[in-house]
């Protein structure tokens, strides 16, 4: 039987926690490559540390020649993230960092396996297992403790660069431990927040009193009280952040990219890597088809798994769960996905849009629970599904 009452914890980081730095750069330069060529086949993977970052991975042009002409404006690109997320201390500042570029082609073994030839669909880029969620428990239909830590260090970070709170540093986590009561969240038993300060002076009782209000406007009414804990730089100062602190390297977040450990993972990691690679596609296709399901009142909860192998285009399997609050008979709801959405790697594309450089902006914050923007950005979030589903089923 499903629990009714309990407390559940998810984390968040900002965006100039180390490991965000490196999917900024690595979202960054695939972004840049998309922008020049739609159908760029693109690993961009990032390691940064104090005063140095190192890009490599695999690109794919249709004129590999090219591939040189572009080169010289990753380090552009990447100082141009670090300049954005705040950098400029002595040990990781935007202007002085070493940048080492080590980006080559990609590998024509993994390119014949996915490219489409003759009578062959475009087939995966991996295998793989990939999920996606959706829950009524907020207006985003996104499991509330994920979706408000995030909402903490996006309003901090906002607050940040707007000059409003100058002492604020770029690096940040928090983590909100959520009460459920019936099975809906009502309120929050410990705040978590640890966030970098420029001014040396300050001490946690000085941060708590700055991130306060903050936290308070972001938070339903209500669900901070007096028996709220509050842990606001629990150690003490902390001045020295980002890749200085601690070293970052793409793919290290991805519960913190995706539910916060409320639903399952399937182990891929998103930043970096172009659509034609399922492990971010269809993870979000996933999303999308959950959120439908629960947006169009089949479900309170669902999760949708999606299966492919490499070089094959069809996925292996469709599965969906309700955890008990469907409308529908669960196969009869997997049969209706097949035949709403073309869940094929370049259908999967074409569907959501998703060969456009709008990959830089998901980097922190969360790939999901984000409004669907009107250049094609977090296009999975929309809930144009609904009628077509109904139907279906």
């Amino acid at each position: 039987m499903t629990r009714k009452n309990y407390i559940f914890t998810s984390e968040s980081v900002s965006e100039g926690h180390p490991d965000k730095v490196c999917d900024r750069i690595s979202d960054a330069v695939l972004d840049a490559f998309l922008a020049e060529e739609p159908e760029a086949r693109v690993a961009a993977e990032t390691f940064a540390t104090t005063n140095r970052v190192i890009i490599g991975g695999e690109v794919g042009l249709s004129d590999q020649d090219k591939l040189h002409d572009y080169m010289g404006r990753i380090e552009d690109i990447t100082r141009a993230c670090i300049k954005d997320i705040g950098y400029e201390q002595e040990k990781f500042h935007h202007e002085t960092v070493e940048i080492t570029n080590l980006l080559h082609e990609q590998s024509a073994h993994i390119a014949q396996g996915v490219d489409a030839s003759g009578d062959k669909d475009e087939g995966a880029g991996d295998q793989g297992i990939m999920f996606g969620y959706a829950t009524t428990e907020t207006p985003e239909l996104m499991p509330a403790p994920i979706q408000y830590a995030h909402a903490i260090l996006r309003r901090l970070a906002e607050v940040r660069k707007d000059g409003s709170e100058p002492a604020l540093g770029p690096d940040a986590k928090s983590q909100l431990s959520v009460i459920y009561e019936d099975g809906k969240p009502v309120g929050v038993s410990s705040v978590v927040l640890s966030t970098q300060h420029l001014d040396e002076t300050l001490t946690s009782t000085d941060i708590r009193a700055l991130v306060t209000p903050y936290i308070t406007e972001v938070l339903p009414e209500g669900w901070l009280t007096e028996a709220t804990q509050w842990h606001v730089n629990p150690t003490g100062k902390f001045v020295i952040g980002g890749p200085d602190g601690d070293a970052g390297l793409t793919g290290r977040k991805i519960i913190v990219d995706t539910y916060g450990g409320a639903a399952p993972h399937g182990g891929g990691a998103f930043s970096g890597k172009d659509p034609t690679k399922v492990d971010r596609s269809a993870a979000y296709a996933a999303r999308y088809l959950a959120k439908n399901v629960v947006a169009a009142g089949l479900a309170e909860r669902c999760t949708i798994q999606l299966s492919y192998a490499i070089g094959v285009s069809r996925p292996l399997s469709i599965y969906a769960d309700m955890h008990g609050t469907g409308e529908v008979a669960p196969a009869a709801l997997e049969r209706a996905i097949d035949q709403v959405m073309d869940l094929t790697p370049r259908g999967i594309r074409q569907h959501l849009a998703l060969n456009r450089p709008i990959y830089q902006r998901t980097a922190a914050y969360g790939h999901f629970g984000r409004a669907p923007e009107a250049d094609g950005g977090f296009s999975w979030e929309k809930t144009d599904l609904i009628e077509a589903l109904r139907k279906s089923l």
